[in-house]
């Protein structure tokens, strides 16, 4: 049964990790972000919430731009690692193996594991309790359409999602999941 409680609850997953990449004065970061979202459909603005002591954070606000990369299931280890190592000592990319060719609105890496990916120009940032959320304007939209069907959806025979439940954990969005539509 449902009772209050004073300890917080955190219910917003399972939801999609963001892939944050950025380059700054030569350095190249991937940051794993769990709180993301679209802002606006027109224009497209995208916002991602990034913690203060994160490393990212310094190149993300210094950069000015960033790309949010998304990755299928299969790279779920790399999602976890990148959100658990810091850029401040170790080179993610290297330790994922994950290869990327430089955006072309921005100089953020586009990973070429990416289903989905946008370049982003951050256009404002602001605080909230320990994270920033930096607001920007997406400048480039990168999609591999041969996993997707012809309504735009994901194609779940071609592509599997990962899904964050929390504490490390994946679940798999594909083929066997059940998917329902409701008319209303």
């Amino acid at each position: 049964m449902r009772k209050p409680t004073d300890q917080m609850v955190m219910h917003s997953y399972p939801g999609m990790v963001a892939i944050v990449t950025v380059s700054y004065n030569g350095e190249d970061n991937v940051m794993a972000a769990g709180w993301h979202s679209y802002i606006s459909y027109d224009p497209a603005i995208y916002g991602v919430a990034i913690g203060r002591e994160r490393h990212t954070h310094q190149l993300v606000k210094n950069a000015g731009s960033f790309a949010i990369n998304f990755l299928p299931y299969e790279k779920a280890e790399f999602i976890q690692q990148s959100g658990s190592y810091s850029g401040s000592d170790t080179d993610k990319f290297e330790l994922g193996g994950i290869s990327f060719d430089r955006g072309i609105t921005t100089d953020a890496p586009i990973l070429h594991d990416a289903y989905v990916a946008y370049e982003c120009k951050t256009i404002d940032v602001n605080s909230y309790g320990d994270h920033d959320w930096f607001v920007a304007d997406i400048t480039k939209f990168y999609r591999d359409d041969t996993l997707f069907n012809e309504k735009g959806l994901p194609d779940f025979e071609k592509l599997e999602i990962p899904l964050y439940l929390g504490r490390s954990r994946y679940l798999r969005a594909d083929a066997t999941s059940v998917i329902r539509k409701y008319m209303v």
